[in-house]
């Protein structure tokens, strides 16, 4: 099985925390979707797997006229076989939601939803330069909800001013909606988003490791009150609901990725797209792969199994690692991990090792002691 992922590179606004891709560039929609399709036509056999799951991000896919969007997925049913496709989600923020593109979205083949809400407190959906109000992300799922769509929501924790109060009031409001899926991800300050400026200015503070480990604490505790599985550090599901396409990228599947700055991997070899609409409108214009080639050494594919597999809530096979990588990774490793392992950071049973759900918010730095250098 294999994934094919989308890029949309264009939004409404900039949130001030996002370093994805993204930019307000409306004017070159029709010539961006010319370009998806003809790199789609260059680039489709580099799968050998059949497709299981389309995943349509950004930027904002949403903001795509139906007509664009109905265009792109039409010349994607033309060109490879859709039959096998499971999951098709598409990302969309509240303020586009209505009844009207909830039916054409189910028209088009599209059988999921992923909701960007991040909270349902207009002051703090101010402060991080989001466009819609909580009443408009309470409307979009209620539409969401009563279609019987298959959808996600996501919440931020750890915003600039949050108080525990105001995190409580966000996971009690979407658990009364109970969603299938719902995504709650710490806030990153990242170089080069709004965000960061303003926190080396000292106009922001960062949240306090105690106050984002009692956010977490709360949300995971209130989760499985609800009868969601925790299956990966900021994904929640009830049971079947799980995301099949973002659970692939954590098994190592191979995805196809099309557009400015999506990336690939066909189980090998990694390809990377150019951060550039520009670069990459005039090179499928003049019929050119504009994806360049990661070279890996078999070290870096190592770690990458390291930090994909101790996300989720499986962890790492240490059977299946041995069918891909020399024994003297996996002891090396293996020393790595006895001191976490001692101290209850890591869990080694059956032959997997895994981060125990309590210290899943200090993952990245048990991952750096694990991965070989």
């Amino acid at each position: 099985m294999a994934g094919l992922y989308v890029h949309i590179p264009f939004c409404h606004s900039k949130c001030s925390y996002c370093d994805f891709y993204s930019g307000l560039r409306p004017n070159v929609v029709e010539d961006y979707i010319d370009a998806l399709i003809a790199e789609l036509h260059l680039r489709k056999n580099e799968m050998s797997e059949s497709f299981t799951t389309i995943y349509f991000g950004g930027g904002t896919p949403s903001i795509l006229p139906i007509e664009e969007l109905k265009r792109l997925i039409n010349a994607i049913n033309l060109a490879i076989d859709t039959n096998r496709v499971e999951e098709f989600t598409i990302e969309v923020n509240p303020e586009d939601i209505n009844k009207d593109i909830l039916r054409n979205y189910r028209e088009l083949g599209i059988n999921r939803v992923s909701i960007g809400v991040q909270s349902f407190n207009d002051n703090l959906l101010k402060s991080i330069n989001r466009c819609h109000t909580s009443k408009q992300a309470l409307n979009a799922i209620k539409y969401l909800k009563n279609d019987n769509w298959n959808y996600s929501a996501d919440l931020m924790f750890g915003l600039p001013g949050q108080t525990i109060k105001d995190w409580r009031y966000d996971v009690d409001t979407l658990m009364r909606m109970h969603p299938p899926h719902f995504s709650a991800y710490l806030l990153s300050y990242e170089p080069g988003t709004r965000l960061y400026t303003m926190l080396q200015a000292g106009k922001v503070e960062e949240a306090s490791e105690q106050i984002a480990s009692e956010m977490q604490l709360i949300i995971t505790t209130v989760a499985t009150e609800y009868g969601y599985e925790h299956y990966e550090i900021s994904n929640y599901s009830l049971p079947d609901r799980h995301s099949r396409h973002n659970s692939a990228y954590w098994a190592m599947t191979p995805y196809l990725g099309l557009g400015a700055s999506a990336h690939s991997f066909d189980g090998k070899l990694r390809r990377i797209n150019p951060a550039n609409i520009k670069q990459y409108l005039n090179a499928l214009k003049q019929g050119e792969i504009v994806a360049t080639i990661e070279e890996e050494t078999i070290s870096e594919q190592f770690n990458d199994y390291i930090i994909t597999g101790l996300r989720t809530i499986n962890g790492l096979s240490l059977d299946i690692l041995k069918q891909y990588f020399p024994d003297k990774y996996i002891a090396k490793m293996l020393d790595n991990a006895a001191p976490l392992i001692t101290s209850g950071q890591l869990i080694l049973n059956d032959n997997r090792l895994y981060i125990p759900h309590l210290y899943w918010l200090k993952s990245d730095a048990i991952m750096r002691d694990l991965i070989l250098i």
